[in-house]
């Protein structure tokens, strides 16, 4: 125990921060009790709760210096909560990893005062039980997901490309396109599912587990499908051939920036190199598939 005197109370300059402290720790612990209640697992469970139950005591240490009491601030606290509903436990907590580096800066202002290093010390220990309790089903099977994902906007992409100059009418290439991907993410679904299904005989994993095929080939299904709506939709809503294809470019970019933004957050891989280049491959095949449909049509001399 310290002596009274090597205690170092803070300095009245440390207010600002110290409050800021003080609210970012009680919003956590409303956010950790509320995604304990979101996770079906009792010991996860538990676990966010007595970490939300550390993140109480740190607001209680700090407002033992401002003699205020905080508000929670509900907006951030939902935006968690629904991140956490949407996008899975291992995504939301993962994204509030990335915006402690704030409170860290905020707490390295701080390390002269007694204590400090205590919550210091709780916020690691917190951070290594959270690594060993991240499992989410979903990033369990990316794999599956970007190979839906990426098969249907290279493929489509390119597809609808290249009918959009070889076909007169927007509604003619929607459908040609919309049979084209249902019948493709039919057959990316029984490959996915006979790949997992091959694997998983020879894995030496315990049963309990080992993914299942069929899930794989779910998750590959339903990303495709998904993707393919998307792509199309322009098609059926905007008349001009052009305008769709233009739309359908950009949707293209938006869904791979938002699951490269997604897997960069939960599995901690770079952003930017992989939404490059996985960018320029669909975008190389639409453009190479735009310029097959134009020579069909120079050829041709009519639309086919």
């Amino acid at each position: 125990m310290l002596d009274s005197s090597e205690i170092i109370p803070p300095r009245p300059d440390d207010l600002p921060a110290i409050r800021a402290a003080q609210r970012n720790e009680l919003n956590e612990y409303h956010i950790y009790q509320r995604l304990a209640r979101l996770s079906p697992d009792p010991h996860n469970r538990s676990l966010l709760e007595r970490i939300g139950r550390d993140e109480l005591a740190h607001h209680d240490f700090w407002a033992q210096h401002t003699g205020l009491k905080a508000r929670p601030n509900r907006l951030v606290i939902w935006r968690h909560v629904i991140t956490a509903r949407l996008l899975g436990l291992t995504f939301a907590l993962k994204l509030m990893e990335r915006g402690e580096q704030g409170a860290q800066s905020i707490y390295a202002g701080l390390e002269h005062i007694t204590g400090v290093a205590g919550i210091a010390a709780d916020e690691e220990e917190h951070e290594r039980a959270l690594i060993g309790l991240l499992r989410d089903e979903r990033l369990e099977y990316t794999g599956s997901i970007v190979l839906g994902l990426n098969d249907a906007l290279v493929e489509l992409t390119g597809v609808l490309a290249g009918l959009t100059l070889a076909l007169a009418d927007a509604r003619t290439v929607a459908i040609a396109g919309l049979i084209t991907g249902i019948a493709a993410s039919l057959s990316m679904a029984a490959s996915e599912y006979l790949s997992f299904k091959a694997a998983h005989l020879e894995s030496e994993a315990p049963a309990g587990k080992r993914q299942s095929p069929l899930k794989a080939a779910a998750y590959t299904g339903a990303a495709y499908l998904v993707t393919v709506a998307l792509l199309i939709l322009p098609y059926f809503i905007y008349p001009s051939l052009l305008g769709a294809l233009g739309i359908t470019v950009t949707t293209a970019v938006a869904i791979i920036a938002l699951f490269t933004f997604y897997t960069a957050i939960a599995k901690d891989q770079p952003f930017w190199s992989r939404f490059l280049e996985m960018s320029a491959i669909s975008l190389g095949v639409a453009g190479l598939s735009f310029g097959i449909g134009w020579l069909a049509q120079l050829l041709l001399g009519v639309p086919v």
